[in-house]
């Protein structure tokens, strides 16, 4: 047996040994948390040929589920103008890391410069200490956070995913929509962070977009030719022209040359100067300068200069510009002006044969759906043949999620609507658990469980289809309302097959030539102007309706990720990103890049000729639309549908077991 100094030497060996494998632990954690690092980058770059895989493979198994943000209130462009974000001071080097981080965030990065400016100036600094959980999985998130000092670990489900240090962003989901954390996030060191709320973010993003737009507008009313223009046509105008910068010295236009573009100073000044003959030299005539514009001759056709335009300020000129072919592709010209049908909405009154219904006369025969927000019921109501559907919503739900302002914009909608691919709202009930809104009962199914059984679904299925949704989208926009939630869960059957729109929770009356801000759709089928808060139109249910074409011929919608945010940073990638399947046909594939453009004003619908540019592609030729309207066609699939009681062509779904809700008397539904 050795002496007790021998036992202390080795103990003190074993300690040693422990120290340095510990360091040799630690050093490979920062090695692999490293490599996770790059893994994550090369994954966010590579992630939608990755996604390819299941394409055209077959069909989600999921049904997709719709988010929403809180609807966004709608200020005035003078409101927001005057509105004065609280800024919060930094130092040169703060201000740097917090901007590095935004434009190395694959979301985030695709700010305009102006609002990353913003964002910058206003986020606040919070700190944790070692141990402290800054986001834990889970809960209720409104804040991004972009690390200055530090490092922090992230886990989900307990399990270990990377390791983050200064100049990176997380957390950037919460700043889009209400919504659960999707991974916990905890100080590895002491952290120094600085962040930005929800609240604060999108104020920004619709105050630099409104303000720019409504000076946009200003300036385009300075021409003549366009002051008579309604206000719709000059808002889509201001969408569709860029901003120039000229040195000073340079020549914006060259007297002799030809163009296709007119130019409205915004900032600067200009020489105007022209060479007449015998005068070798060109003679000033005029001197330009904000508000001042040229070149407007180009618009209506081919253009010869008749002058020199020459940049003349030392600060440099800035010129809003408008392009023939954008011009024409939007308005048809000056001389050509574009009615859109009148409003056809009936003003929310209840047909007489409903106004009598009592709840308690309504009989549960089977159910049709489930969902967060409650059941949908076949059910008879004594004294009528007909079934129905009845919608049951939790009313504590919708006040939790704060969806109210939501809610009574679809039974509002749906009350007024009157057209064959729109399921009717009958009328409407409450007690103080639940709202209910009593529907047109389509006992075909849902378009969803069927292109699920089936895989995918033809040319000529897909076409029948997407052309109902077409006409109900004609019918929305012509009366000012955008839908915003399209996808095939969204679709029923009637018992003849034809498909008719549901679920108008995110529908929202807009009226023409103006925007909404609220995110709100589900995420493999939202738009990017959506995604990027840059306030959207009729022009995202574009967007959707190519998604839609993609995913019925394939079985699966073309941006899919892991989690919501690698969804969305796959959808700024754009569809040019995305590899056709064979069995997507030429004309097809065509009309889905023409509906999918990143910029919403070059999309497919949103043209002078509106949604006829879609009825009249290539890949409809021949399509019988009168046939589709009176319902002379043939649908491609025929529902069995034995009686009206009849709910075999929907999944089954066991007894309500769920305790009642707990009730809600605030009384915000007093008009529901």
């Amino acid at each position: 047996m050795g002496s007790i100094s021998d036992l202390q030497k080795l103990l003190r060996q074993r300690e040693e040994r422990i120290v340095e494998l510990e360091r040799i632990l630690k050093a490979r954690d920062d090695q692999l948390g490293e490599l996770r690092t790059k893994l994550d980058k090369f994954q966010s770059v590579l992630h939608t040929s990755n996604s390819l895989v299941n394409i055209g493979k077959g069909p989600r198994n999921k049904r997709a589920v719709g988010i929403s943000a809180e609807p966004q209130s709608q200020k005035s462009v003078k409101e927001l103008a005057d509105v004065k974000f609280k800024k919060h001071p930094k130092s040169k080097t703060a201000k740097e890391c917090i901007k590095s981080a935004i434009l190395d965030n694959d979301f985030m990065k695709n700010l305009e410069m102006s609002q990353i400016q913003e964002i910058v100036d206003c986020m606040y600094p919070v700190e944790f200490a070692r141990g402290a959980c800054i986001i834990k999985e889970g809960d209720v998130g409104s804040l991004v956070y972009v690390m200055e000092e530090g490092k922090v670990e992230v886990t989900k489900e307990h399990k270990f995913l990377t390791t983050m240090g200064p100049s990176k962003v997380f957390g950037e989901l919460a700043i889009l929509y209400n919504c659960t954390r999707t991974a916990s996030v905890t100080a590895l060191t002491v952290a120094k962070l600085w962040a930005i709320d929800r609240q604060c973010f999108q104020a920004i993003m619709m105050k630099t977009s409104l303000v720019r737009q409504a000076e946009q507008v200003n300036l385009l009313k300075r021409v003549t030719a366009f002051k008579h223009l309604p206000e719709e046509t000059l808002n889509k105008l201001a969408d569709l022209v860029d901003e120039a910068y000229f040195d000073e010295g340079d020549y914006i236009v060259r007297q002799g040359a030809t163009g296709d573009t007119m130019y409205i100073m915004s900032k600067g000044k200009c020489r105007v100067t022209k060479r007449v003959e015998g005068n070798s030299t060109p003679t000033l005539s005029k001197i330009l300068q904000k508000g001042d514009y040229f070149g407007e001759r180009a618009l209506q056709g081919e253009d010869m200069r008749e002058a020199n335009v020459i940049a003349a300020d030392k600060e440099g000129v800035v010129c809003i510009t408008l392009d023939r072919d954008s011009f024409l592709q939007a308005t048809g010209g000056l001389n050509d002006t574009h009615h859109r049908k009148k409003d056809e909405l009936i003003q929310g009154r209840v047909d007489s044969e409903f106004s009598e219904i009592k709840l308690t006369e309504v009989q549960v025969i089977a159910t049709l759906g489930v969902g967060g927000f409650g059941r949908v019921e076949l059910v008879k109501v004594s004294g009528h043949k007909q079934t129905y559907a009845l919608k049951q919503l939790k009313k504590r739900h919708i006040v939790e999620t704060r969806q109210q302002e939501h809610i009574m914009s679809e039974k509002n909608i749906m009350m007024e609507s009157r057209c064959d691919f729109i399921v009717r709202l009958f009328c409407t009930f409450k007690d103080q658990k639940y709202l209910y809104m009593l529907l047109e009962a389509c006992l075909g199914g849902e378009l969803w469980t069927i292109l699920r059984d089936k895989g995918s679904f033809d040319d000529g299925t897909t076409r029948f289809y997407t052309a109902c949704v077409v006409e109900a989208l004609s019918y929305l926009h012509g009366n000012g309302i955008i839908y915003r939630d399209l996808k095939p869960e969204n679709i029923l059957l009637d018992s003849h097959g034809y498909g008719k729109l549901v679920d108008f929770g995110f529908a929202k009356k807009i009226g023409h030539g103006r925007k909404t801000w609220t995110f709100c759709g589900t995420p493999e089928y939202v738009a990017p102007e959506i995604i990027l808060n840059k306030g959207h139109d009729f022009s995202a249910d574009y967007w959707s309706l190519g998604i839609l074409m993609f995913e019925l011929l394939t079985g699966s919608p073309p941006f899919t990720g892991s989690d919501p945010m690698k969804t969305y940073n796959i959808i700024l990638k754009g569809m040019d990103m995305i590899e056709f399947p064979r069995k997507i046909a030429r004309n097809a594939a065509n009309l889905i890049k023409k509906l999918c453009r990143d910029n919403a004003t070059d999309r497919h619908g949103y043209q002078k000729n509106g949604l006829k540019d879609i009825q009249k592609h290539k890949w409809f030729d021949g399509f019988n639309w009168e046939g589709l309207r009176k319902r002379t066609l043939t649908p491609p699939i025929l529902p069995e549908v034995q009686s009206p009681t009849d709910s075999s062509n929907f999944d089954s779904y066991p007894p309500d077991s769920e305790p009642a809700p707990p009730d809600d008397n605030s009384g915000w539904d007093r008009d529901f």
